[in-house]
């Protein structure tokens, strides 16, 4: 159960022995992946405690402060899960969220029906007990959109319901990438088998299709908002469908976004040397022999 900073922290003074359980900085790097909350966090409201002196699983309660200045009381895990579908900054706040999606009006007051005239014995009907209505417990059947092809398991293809990329800098990895392997940069998705959501197909960033490798290029967005939380945990799940399709997924995670597979590769932009890492990613994956075969030329120097 959760208990206050104080009491938490001095607990964790006496199990460890130490007067400083944690020293400043030891978990800097894990909350560095979650700007928005480093903002909102103060240690003059938490006893002087830092946040990178707090675990991220830690069972505690502290007091947040949002841009707007509602203060909120939430566990780590609460405030790590919180974003949800929705991409703003007002997620992070419980008070702003409930004010973004608007009051619910107040009921009014009922009225009492009016007093029927009583009714003489003789004339009274015998009650008939209304029959309640059967609830169905059974959950709505999942629909599948009809438009991905018939095509077997882990067979790359184009989707015409796959979004367009959402970034410049993912369109920059991509011709970086063309002009380095030769690979159908038309191709958008990957046949699964099973439903990701309402589709039996996945859409990476980059698809290479004769390579049967998914790349994906992971920020965390102008608010913090992007593959942290709920949504990294959707990325994990679509990664391990696309290995179950007898995939591979190397994903490029910037913003101090820690790697969520064995290829994953930390960078800060797309750069020659990025381009660099992800062919020798692809070495790992797939082996020297069948990456450098799918090479380019190399342009021939005066």
């Amino acid at each position: 159960m959760p208990e206050p900073v104080d009491a938490w922290w001095e607990r964790r003074r006496a199990s460890t022995g130490r007067p400083v359980p944690y020293a400043v900085g030891t978990y800097r790097e894990q909350w560095g992946r979650y700007p928005v909350l480093v903002k909102q966090y103060h240690p003059e409201l938490n006893r002087g405690v830092r946040l990178s002196q707090v675990p991220l699983s830690a069972d505690v309660w502290l007091l947040w402060e949002c841009d707007a200045g509602h203060r909120f009381i939430a566990t780590p895990e609460e405030q790590r899960m919180r974003p949800g579908r929705e991409r703003r900054r007002s997620t992070w706040c419980p008070t702003c969220s409930d004010l973004a999606r608007g009051r619910t009006p107040k009921a009014l007051p009922m009225r009492a029906p009016p007093v029927a005239e009583p009714v003489p014995p003789a004339a009274a009907a015998p009650p008939v007990a209304a029959a309640r209505p059967k609830r169905s417990r059974s959950r709505p059947a999942r629909v599948i959109c009809p438009n991905t092809p018939d095509l077997p398991v882990g067979e790359p293809f184009v989707s015409t319901c796959a979004p367009p990329p959402a970034s410049a800098a993912e369109a920059s990895l991509r011709a970086a990438l063309v002009e380095r392997l030769e690979f159908d940069a038309g191709q958008n998705a990957v046949r699964l088998g099973r439903p990701f959501f309402d589709h039996l197909e996945a859409w990476p960033d980059l698809v290479l299709g004769d390579l049967r490798v998914a790349i994906e290029y992971d920020t965390t967005g102008r608010y913090g908002l992007e593959h942290v939380g709920r949504r990294e945990e959707v990325d994990a799940r679509k990664d391990r469908l696309l290995r179950q399709a007898g995939w591979e997924v190397i994903r490029i995670r910037t913003g101090k976004l820690a790697p969520l597979g064995p290829y994953d590769v930390a960078a800060g932009g797309v750069s020659g040397r990025l381009v660099d890492r992800v062919l020798d990613r692809l070495r790992d994956v797939r082996g020297d022999l069948l990456v450098d075969a799918y090479l380019r030329d190399a342009p021939a120097t005066a």
